[in-house]
């Protein structure tokens, strides 16, 4: 990939508000097709493009989330940066699949915060938990973003470039104080060796698979996990579902809706109609 090219593709993306992370994932996905082939991507067609996918789902058995992105990648670079028409370049759409998150239920969550002796780690663990945070979103809280007065927590800048609100709960509070008197963060409250730096999101994510390894849980993926779990905790404690989707950040109410699924312990809770019935009784 030319450094023409990857200007071009990258300034597009500036203009278009992409992140940080989507502008690098495409210009990943464009420059390993380019060094596939050995060849500058706009001297490629279709069917190899097409075969170059094939190759990423059948050869190299890529996770359904990592094809996505190059298949969004390449279409963006294509239809958008070579303008390419559908005469030049065309894939079929990818059906999006739809999975449940895979949750931890309260106790497990309290073993998974407990098993945490560091307070900087246990602290991070509980703010992901606590406010619903994605893990990009919690690297990156300064101290100001805590309102104590408020009971708020402050997002800047989140996922599409948002600024929100979500709840500050008491304990985090104080989970928090402790934390400040004993670590004293300075710019970044989770900093990482540079007290200057934040701490990287590969970082945070080893601390909670440290936790869950601790504890022996199997289910869950990543820390994304506490995310999931914050709000179904919440969905099962009443609060509606509207109020969720402010706190997390979401634009559209279908991408909160994914967490309207029933938990094991609701359904086993729920009374079925035909124990209403005298079925069984003698007229």
């Amino acid at each position: 990939m030319s450094t023409l090219l990857r200007k071009q593709f990258n300034d597009h993306m500036i203009l278009r508000g992409f992140s940080p992370k989507t502008k690098d994932a495409y210009i990943g996905a464009v420059a390993a097709l380019a060094k596939y082939y050995h060849l500058s991507p706009d001297n490629l067609n279709n069917d190899q493009i097409q075969a170059y996918l094939l190759h990423l789902i059948k050869d190299r058995k890529l996770a359904w989330s990592s094809v996505n992105v190059a298949f969004s990648g390449l279409r963006c670079f294509y239809t958008q940066v070579l303008k390419w028409d559908e005469t030049r370049f065309h894939i079929p759409s990818r059906p999006r699949q739809k999975k449940l998150p895979k949750l931890l239920s309260v106790e497990q969550v309290n073993d998974l915060l407990k098993a945490v002796p560091n307070i900087k780690h246990r602290t991070l663990l509980m703010t992901v938990y606590g406010g619903g945070l994605r893990v990009s979103e919690v690297v990156r809280l300064k101290p100001h973003h805590i309102e104590s007065d408020r009971m708020m927590i402050r997002v800047e800048q989140g996922k599409g470039r948002k600024d929100r609100y979500t709840i500050l709960p008491q304990s985090l509070l104080d989970q928090l104080k402790a934390y400040w008197k004993a670590c004293r963060p300075q710019s970044w409250l989770f900093f990482g060796r540079d007290k200057d730096k934040p701490m990287p999101i590969g970082t945070a994510q080893r601390i909670y698979y440290n936790a869950k390894n601790k504890t022996g849980i199997k289910k869950g993926n990543g820390i994304h996990t506490l995310r999931h779990c914050f709000a179904t905790h919440l969905l099962d404690q009443g609060v509606d579902i509207f109020t969720i989707k402010q706190m997390l950040g979401h634009t559209a109410l279908v991408t909160t809706s994914k967490y309207l699924h029933t938990t094991k312990e609701k359904i086993t809770a729920v009374k079925s109609p035909l124990d209403t019935l005298d079925i069984h009784k003698k007229k």
